[in-house]
């Protein structure tokens, strides 16, 4: 299991901390030094089966800053992917990746029921 998480986000350390609680090993990915590819956030966003706007942080400081809100709906998916692949503060942290599974954003309650 792979963690790729922000160390600075309070979202980012309840979901470390769940891990830890649960026992689960997994290898940490800071996004800020190492963020996802555009290969694999294609790879996530196909396994997970979100829509690509699911894997946008849009509560961060640079989504608002570049006006992404409204040049989203303008840009096709590789133009997105792209962008994505850019700047991990860009991308909805964390991302839990099993191999087999996708998880965005922290839910206790869903991590529940696909990490458990």
């Amino acid at each position: 299991m792979v963690y790729i998480y922000y160390p600075k986000c309070s979202t980012s350390q309840k979901g470390k901390k769940w891990l830890d609680e649960h026992g689960l090993k997994y290898e940490d990915r800071n996004i800020k030094e190492e963020n996802p590819t555009a290969d694999e956030l294609r790879h996530f966003i196909e396994i997970s089966g979100l829509p690509i706007k699911k894997f946008f942080n849009t509560s961060g400081l640079l989504y608002k800053s570049m006006g992404l809100k409204d040049k989203l709906s303008e840009m096709s998916f590789d133009e997105q992917i792209e962008l994505l692949s850019t700047d991990g503060m860009l991308v909805k942290r964390p991302i839990v990746y099993t191999g087999d599974k996708v998880l965005v954003g922290f839910k206790a309650d869903e991590w529940e029921e696909k990490l458990l």
